[in-house]
């Protein structure tokens, strides 16, 4: 939602991701590592990357973020993540590349903690 706010619509002042899925190709560290954490093991494409976006093309940036290869201009982002999560690269990895971009961020990193699925 953010990189389609550059083009104007809808206009954003803020993001907040908490624990967030940005990354349809499901290959960090985390995802690797935490699988048995309660978050489940179901690694198939995630809402990140091809169930949500219409056309569910695999690989869009605007609805796997974590491809994209300019994040400069986007609103200021509030992240979270979990450390026994298996989503918790991709939140880290995407925060330091908005601040590399010059995007204003916060990063939470909750210790000893993970992430349910309901």
């Amino acid at each position: 939602m953010a990189l389609l706010a550059r083009t104007g619509r809808p206009e954003l002042c803020f993001q907040f991701l908490g624990i967030p899925e940005l990354d349809h190709r499901l290959d960090t560290v985390s995802m690797r590592t935490f699988v048995d954490t309660p978050c489940g093991t179901d690694r198939t494409p995630n809402s990140a990357g091809s169930t949500t976006w219409p056309g569910r093309r695999v690989g869009v940036p605007y609805a796997s973020p974590a491809i994209a290869t300019d994040l400069a201009g986007l609103p200021p982002a509030y992240v979270t993540t979990m450390e026994f999560d298996p989503l918790r690269d991709e939140g880290i990895t995407y925060a330091l590349r908005l601040l590399e971009a010059g995007v204003t961020v916060e990063l939470h990193s909750y210790p000893g903690t993970f992430h349910v699925r309901r």
